[in-house]
C-alpha cells in the first residue's frame, strides 16, 4: 500500500464471529484483501420434473458459496518489535479463524457434566454467529465449510509468521435461519440492497437497448 497522500483509503474485508460467551473471540480483519473471491450460486427452483405451471417457481434464495485465500504475514510487526507477535507470531490470527469451527469449551465441559449426571439428551453446542464483511454493500451471515492453512515461514520458536489460509464459506439465507436469528434480517437487507442495485443497472441497460435497433418484443 502506498503512502502517497492522495491515494484512496482501502476498505478492509473481515470475518466476524460473535457468541454470547465471548463476543470478541473471532474478529479477523484481513491484513491483505484477497485478490480474488469466487462466488457460486445454485438456484433453488421447484420446477424440475414437475408440472409446467411450476417451471418458474423458486423455493427461496439461491445457495451461495464463496471461496477465497487470505494471506497473513507478521513481517511488518516483527520489524517494529511488536511484543505479542514476537512471542506468538501469527498464532492469534490463525486461532481466531479456527475458533469459528470449535464449540466453546465451556459448553463442552457443561455437556460433559450433564452426561456424567445421567442426562439422556445433550443438545449440540451452537457455533458462533459469523459474518463476512466485504465492504458496506456486502455483509453476509455465513458458515465456514472449508478451511486449510499452509504455514510458509516460522520463527526460531517454530511460531508461524507467514501463512496462506484457504476459506470456503456457505452463505446462510432466510431459508436456513429462524426468524429470531439476526442473520435472517442481515441477509434480507442484503437482498433488498442487491435488488435496488439490479434495478439501477437494468434501467441504464434498457436505455442503451432502446437507443439502438434492438426490438425486445
Amino acid at each position: 500500500m502506498t503512502d502517497f497522500p492522495n491515494s484512496p483509503r482501502v476498505v478492509k474485508g473481515a470475518i466476524v464471529g460473535v457468541d454470547m460467551f465471548n463476543p470478541l473471540a473471532s474478529v479477523i480483519i484481513f491484513q491483505y484483501n484477497p485478490e480474488t473471491l469466487t462466488r457460486t450460486l445454485q438456484a433453488q427452483s421447484s420446477g424440475d420434473g414437475g408440472a409446467r405451471s411450476e417451471a418458474m417457481r423458486l423455493r427461496g434464495a439461491p445457495v451461495e458459496t464463496i471461496k477465497m485465500e487470505v494471506e497473513i504475514d507478521a513481517t511488518d510487526q516483527l520489524e517494529r518489535a511488536d511484543g505479542p507477535t514476537t512471542r506468538m507470531g501469527i498464532y492469534p490470527q490463525l486461532s481466531a479463524l479456527e475458533m469459528l469451527l470449535y464449540p466453546k469449551s465451556a459448553l463442552v465441559i457443561a455437556n460433559t457434566v450433564l452426561m456424567a449426571l445421567g442426562t439422556l439428551e445433550i443438545v449440540p453446542p451452537v457455533g458462533p454467529f459469523t459474518l463476512l464483511v466485504w465492504g458496506a454493500k456486502r455483509v453476509l451471515p455465513v458458515r465456514l465449510t472449508e478451511f486449510s492453512i499452509t504455514e510458509e515461514l516460522h520463527d526460531v520458536g517454530l511460531n508461524p509468521i507467514r501463512a496462506k489460509v484457504a476459506l470456503g464459506l456457505r452463505v446462510l439465507s432466510y431459508n436456513d435461519l429462524s426468524l429470531t436469528n439476526p442473520g435472517y434480517y442481515v441477509f434480507l437487507a442484503h437482498q433488498v440492497a442487491k435488488e435496488i442495485m439490479a434495478t439501477s443497472g437494468s434501467i441504464r441497460n434498457l436505455g442503451a437497448v432502446l437507443s439502438g435497433d434492438v426490438k425486445l418484443f
